[in-house]
């Protein structure tokens, strides 16, 4: 078997024999050990089943935490990470601070390739699928790149240029125009994908009907994210329908295929410490499982990997010292607490709150307490759902320790050449090379193209709508030197023969020795320019843009 250090090393392909040409990656996003453990007692106690099919190729652990960043503009230790920065570790080998997607942790952000980009580059068919929106971090990771995991336009639009054929998830919004009720100002994405070449679809029937005429795909199957599978109607797909269709579809690529598929509404869920929904959206990832391992195991030919991206909700299974849990209740609720709550936030006394629970539960004995517990909410921004959760909680004997994530280590899973990458205790960067190295494609490589392409700095707007940009971190990541002279009250930005000059207290900026119009801003003591300035130092033509926020190096 390799050593950690040895894989770690290697995303470069090399000569062993130990190669797939397909690869299956599938992530349970907040999907800790509790989750799984809870999904299997489900079976166990209420279904007579033993195991989940996660068991049988269980390979180890990995850890989660991110780089140190910014929350919210307070400085965080990154030990416990978002989606966006532990996404961008298993899909690029690299960790980033939270929020961040598939970038560099720095003032002038650089971008890092995923497998399914080298994977694209290699000339593979490559898909992304989840139940939560498709520009959600999770998937966003594999295929586009922001600063922020929120410009989730940015990623819309990055993905009509990103080769990934197959498309299948929630998040209409972020495709389509306001004038169509979605978010888009500047005008609906659908035609240029269709343009394209990709077929539109947005039921479970459309998903059914796809063939092998339909090379390229994009599915949207809800504004935002798909319902829980206690909401769904038989025209949302399952995340195993998904998966099953979308292998279909990239099988038939004779070069192999590269699919990401993810659970997105684990986390969801356990955020809002929603327990009966947590269990069954487990479940529906399981069953997705089965779809790629039963394939896997036919085909011969494609490994398979599969984790968390981190734990959500701090679950634990058993409470208030009773070493019990109600089991056979763990399915009596009807609907999932997102649902339930849009009826309890109408609520205007302890009966109508009393009368909603009965409806949608088994619990036909809610005491006054409970029912007062539900119409305050829990003081979170869950409110009433909130409130309802810890009641539910309660009852089934389960406990959370809040509404957002836990730095616990998350499961391995594993199937073909790639389990002795990914045995023992890894770190989840591990994922990404070890799914590059075994489908024999270069991260670094991959890399390198998108940073002669792009850079993603922080900026400022000014009162006149002017981008502005630090001007030593970007003069420093453009090859430029840069000198500041306290005593003559100037900075000097030099790259070949090109020097400028700018005076600190005007922000005036000269080009060898000659006086321009060009001018900048200080703040808070850093000096910020325009773009102008930057291609004049550097003789080129960069551009912004505004939607993803970045620089057009060429």
């Amino acid at each position: 078997m390799l050593s950690l250090q040895s894989v770690s090393a290697a995303d470069q392909p090399t000569s062993s024999t130990s190669t797939s040409k397909n690869l299956i990656v599938l992530i349970g996003d907040g999907m800790g050990p509790a989750q799984v453990t809870a999904a299997r007692n489900y079976l166990m106690y209420n279904k007579g089943i033993d195991q989940l099919t996660l068991d049988s190729i269980y390979t180890g652990q990995a850890t989660t935490y991110a780089d140190r960043g910014e929350d919210g503009g307070t400085i965080v230790s990154g030990v416990v990470t978002d989606s966006a920065s532990a996404g961008t570790a298993f899909a690029t080998g690299n960790k980033t601070y939270n929020a961040g997607i598939s970038v560099s942790n720095e003032e002038v952000s650089k971008p890092f390739a995923s497998v399914i980009e080298a994977a694209e580059a290699a000339g593979k068919a490559t898909g992304l699928v989840s139940t939560a929106r498709i520009t959600h971090a999770t998937p966003a990771v594999y295929a586009s790149h922001v600063r922020s995991r929120d410009n989730e336009l940015a990623i819309a639009s990055q993905y009509l240029e990103s080769g990934v054929d197959v498309l299948l998830g929630g998040g209409s919004s972020f495709f389509t125009s306001k004038d169509e009720g979605g978010r888009r100002s500047d005008g609906s994405l659908i035609p240029q994908f269709e343009a394209k070449g990709y077929t539109y679809i947005t039921n479970a029937s459309q998903l059914n009907r796809l063939n092998q005429n339909d090379e390229q795909v994009l599915g949207l199957f809800s504004s935002s994210h798909i319902p829980y599978v206690l909401d769904r109607t038989n025209e949302i797909p399952s995340l195993a329908q998904m998966t099953k269709k979308a292998i279909e579809l990239l099988e038939k690529d004779e070069d192999g295929f590269v699919v990401m598929i993810e659970g997105g509404r684990i986390d969801h869920a356990s955020h809002a410490n929603d327990f009966p929904s947590t269990v069954q959206e487990v479940l529906d990832f399981d069953a997705a499982v089965k779809v790629a391992l039963d394939y896997a195991k036919k085909d011969g030919n494609t490994s398979i990997v599969i984790t968390a991206d981190h734990e959500t909700g701090g679950l634990s299974l058993s409470r208030d010292n009773i070493y019990e849990l109600n089991l056979d209740l763990w399915d009596k609720q009807v609907h999932s607490s997102e649902f339930i709550a849009s009826k309890l936030n109408e609520a205007k006394t302890l009966s109508d709150i009393k009368k909603i629970v009965t409806a949608n539960t088994w619990i036909t004995d809610l005491t006054d307490e409970e029912a007062q517990q539900i119409l305050d909410g829990d003081g979170s921004s869950y409110g009433r759902e909130g409130g309802y959760n810890a009641v539910i909680s309660k009852r089934l004997l389960v406990g959370w320790s809040g509404h957002g994530h836990s730095a616990v280590d998350v499961g391995v899973w594993a199937y073909g050449p790639i389990i002795p990458f990914v045995k023992g205790q890894v770190d989840n960067t591990q994922i990404a090379k070890a799914s590059a190295q075994v489908i024999g494609v270069s991260l670094t490589d991959a890399t390198a193209e998108l940073q002669a392409k792009y850079l993603y700095p922080k900026f400022k707007i000014t009162r006149s709508n002017e981008v502005l940009y630090p001007a030593k971190p970007l003069a420093e990541a453009l090859g430029a030197t840069v000198r500041y002279d306290a005593k003559a009250g100037t900075v000097t930005l030099q790259k070949a023969a090109t020097t400028l000059v700018i005076a600190t207290e005007s922000a005036e900026v000269s080009i060898n020795g000659a006086k321009t119009s060009i001018v900048g801003q200080m703040d808070k003591g850093t000096l910020y320019l325009p773009l102008e300035a930057f291609n004049r130092l550097t003789n080129t033509t960069m551009s912004w843009d505004t939607l993803s926020e970045r620089i057009i190096k060429k």
